[in-house]
């Protein structure tokens, strides 16, 4: 027992030691090659430690189950070639005894077989590997067309062969009505044929055989026309025009179909022979001559071809004059009157498009115009509006003459007023001045007024004489006149033209209600003058109805007199607007 487990220990220490194939890897395998192209046998022998390859044999094994020695290499002595195999194959590496691939430059049909790769190694004895290649020869092929004619039997076509290892398979592209037949022969050859009734209509239509194989990436196509033949189909053409006597250079065709092309072509004239001066050219009857009365006729023409004749007739009927000579006339005519056509339709469409434009030009014009008088009457609108602004408390129905008179009162006696306060400006013109009491008032005239001085340019003038204080009178007096004037007429002096005021003299400063509630002048409507009023000699019933206005629409405030509110009282700004 203890020596069966000595050897199995030794056996174990043996296998694990030896070396091992690297290619293949399993004892027996299998490859396909190809007929006329290089096969590599696969052998790598991988030694391990001490052990060392000694030796490589091929062998290939025979159908009586001998083996026939191809090739052997020693490492010391070299390799030998053996038979039929000498010049025929050769190991892979310069070394074989490390890689011992076997490779067969140009395999033939005779090298399918079993091979096998023995190997030699010291100190671990011999190893082998089985490999069997199967050849495989690419298909050769080969079509054979039949030429048909139309009419006959149900009939072959076309027939495909084809020789391979292993034996191709075959097939038809083609849309033709027919039907194939397929058969296979000894040595892997492979024949299909293809049959149908021959037509005309399949003449040149595809007829292609396709031939399958394993060793090929797709079918391989062989491709083919189908060929019928018929006869020809003869018709006979002339030259356009009619014919007549003198024509030049007339001549008649006769155009045939068929397959193939008719190249004998026969002419005659029914009911006798060809006018002299005619020949036959091709498939063409000329005339050489010019045309004459009796070359009038029917005439006929036969086409031949390998597969029938075919046959035409033309009837020529030769003209005493040309009839084209009329008809040119009239196609002359007809062109006269398609081009006067057109040149009316052009000066008619030249019209519409000057008169349109015109059109367009008079309204664009008619629209400026109206725009210009529109623009006009829209700035006119604006200065009219401007100006009623402007006067728009004599056209308010709201306000009473008295309140227009008491107002103008008010402002002229303010302003009077205002005048004590400012400085005395030097000038040409006159002005509200005031002079001083001893006692730090203003000197009033008998009215209860601020007394007016007139300024000059160069000195002032601080006393008056009686004459002069007369005249003053006079000219205070006119003035309240000329407010009353306005209260009965129920209109402000200042809708007065300025023009008529400038005609009338000497103007009276006018007075308003400046910026800020008070009075100002030169802004209010322009006065009267004193020399075209008339004299009131009430001066009592002046001074009463002054009181009576400064104490019904006016108060006194911090040295000035202000407007009392007033439902229909208008105040206007020195610029114009109703405030």
């Amino acid at each position: 027992m203890q020596c069966v487990r000595s050897l199995t220990l030794l056996l174990l220490l043996v296998v694990k030691v030896h070396g091992d194939f690297v290619e293949p890897l399993q004892p027996h395998t299998s490859m396909r090659s190809l007929a006329e192209s290089q096969t590599r046998l696969p052998c790598h022998y991988q030694a391990v430690g001490e052990e060392k390859v000694v030796q490589v044999t091929w062998f290939k094994e025979l159908a009586d189950g001998s083996k026939d020695q191809i090739i052997t290499a020693h490492f010391s002595e070299g390799h030998t070639e053996f038979g039929r195999y000498s010049g025929r194959v050769k190991f892979e590496s310069s070394s074989p005894t490390e890689n011992s691939a076997l490779l067969i430059p140009s395999t033939e049909e005779s090298d399918d077989g079993s091979y096998i790769c023995h190997i030699s190694t010291f100190p671990n004895g011999n190893f082998e590997r089985h490999i069997t290649v199967t050849v495989w020869i690419l298909p050769i092929s080969t079509l054979d067309p039949v030429i048909l004619v139309e009419g006959d039997s149900y009939r072959v076509a076309a027939s495909c062969r084809a020789v391979g290892r292993p034996p191709p398979r075959l097939s038809w592209d083609s849309d033709l009505p027919g039907q194939s037949q397929n058969r296979t022969s000894e040595g892997g050859s492979v024949s299909s044929y293809f049959s149908l009734h021959p037509l005309r209509s399949m003449n040149g239509k595809k007829l292609d055989c396709l031939v399958w194989h394993p060793g090929l990436s797709g079918p391989r196509r062989i491709s083919n026309r189908m060929e019928v033949q018929y006869p020809p189909d003869a018709t006979i053409t002339s030259v356009p025009g009619d014919w007549f006597a003198g024509l030049e250079n007339a001549e008649l065709v006769c155009d045939s179909g068929g397959n193939p092309k008719p190249q004998d072509f026969t002419w005659t004239r029914r009911g006798g022979a060809l006018p002299d001066g005619v020949s036959v050219v091709g498939g063409k009857l000329v005339f050489g001559r010019t045309l004459r009365l009796n070359d009038s006729g029917v005439y006929e023409c036969v086409a031949k071809n390998i597969a029938g004749v075919g046959k035409a007739e033309y009837p020529v009927t030769i003209a005493e004059s040309s009839q084209r000579e009329g008809f040119i006339n009239d196609e002359n005519f007809l062109l006269i009157v398609l081009g006067a056509s057109a040149a009316a339709l052009v000066l008619v469409l030249i019209l519409v498009v000057l008169l349109v434009n015109r059109h367009h030009r008079h309204r664009n014009r008619k629209l400026e115009r109206q725009l210009t008088a529109k623009t006009d009457e829209i700035n006119s609108l604006s200065r009219q509006n401007s100006f009623r602004r402007l006067n728009s408390v004599s056209s308010d129905p709201r306000a009473q003459p008295e309140d227009y008179a008491l107002l103008r009162v008010d402002s002229r006696m303010k302003n009077s007023q205002m005048s004590l306060e400012r400085p005395i400006y030097k000038g040409s013109q006159s002005t509200l001045g005031g002079k001083w009491t001893p006692a730090g008032g203003v000197e009033l005239d008998e009215l209860g007024r601020p007394v007016i001085w007139h300024e000059g340019r160069e000195s002032l003038r601080p006393t008056e004489t009686d004459g002069e204080k007369e005249e003053r009178r006079r000219r205070v007096e006119s003035f309240v006149k000329t407010s009353n004037m306005s209260l009965d007429s129920g209109l402000p002096s200042s809708l007065v033209p300025l023009k008529v005021q400038q005609e009338e003299g000497p103007r009276e400063p006018d007075l308003h209600l400046g910026e800020g509630g008070s009075p100002g002048v030169e802004d209010w409507a322009p006065t009267q003058s004193v020399e075209e009023e008339r004299e009131d000699d009430d001066d009592g019933s002046s001074s009463y109805q002054i009181s009576e206005a400064l104490t019904n629409h006016f108060y006194l405030s911090n040295g000035f007199l202000r407007p009392r509110q007033h439902s229909n009282a208008i105040l206007l700004h020195p610029k114009g607007q109703i405030i």
